[in-house]
């Protein structure tokens, strides 16, 4: 079973990361959570070797042994789904240079986990991050809250395998 579970909700402007940790009993701790921000006016190559050294950053120092990456669904802007995908693909190479075991989710498997309705609304998803993992509040900013949801949808699909 995995210990240290780094959920990640893939984005060029915004990069939410979530790191929990996984007991025997299953019971899970927030460990860490937050949003690499990269500055929409720097070229793209820019934006995507920042967000490729600060989630390095973020995988040394909690070394999760599992990374569990938001799959992307875009259905009208080709064109933002594009640039996306090349952040995804940072946050994969990042993952697997780290050699980390790498899963993905869609959306609609996450909101299923999560709060047992793949089409659950993003606040009903937060309110269950909020719950499950005993927090005082709702993580914000809204990528670290799905990022969060994530590793929490890692916890619980993987336990039945």
């Amino acid at each position: 079973m995995y210990k240290h579970i780094l959920g990640i909700d893939p984005g060029i402007a915004d990069t939410g990361y979530g790191i929990i940790r996984v007991y025997d009993n299953n019971k899970m701790e927030c460990i860490d959570y937050g949003s690499i921000v990269t500055k929409s006016k720097q070229k793209l190559e820019t934006r995507l070797v920042s967000l490729y050294k600060e989630l390095n950053q973020i995988i040394a120092k909690h070394k999760p042994d599992l990374i569990a990456v938001e799959e992307l669904f875009f259905n009208k802007n080709t064109a933002t789904a594009m640039i996306v995908a090349q952040a995804r693909g940072v946050i994969l190479l990042s993952a697997m240079l780290a050699k980390a075991d790498i899963v993905h989710y869609t959306p609609g498997q996450v909101k299923q986990a999560v709060s047992a309705f793949g089409q659950a609304q993003k606040g009903q998803v937060q309110k269950m991050v909020k719950l499950l993992l005993n927090l005082k509040e709702i993580p914000k900013p809204d990528d670290a809250a799905d990022a969060l949801a994530v590793a929490i949808c890692a916890s619980s699909l993987l336990r039945f395998k």
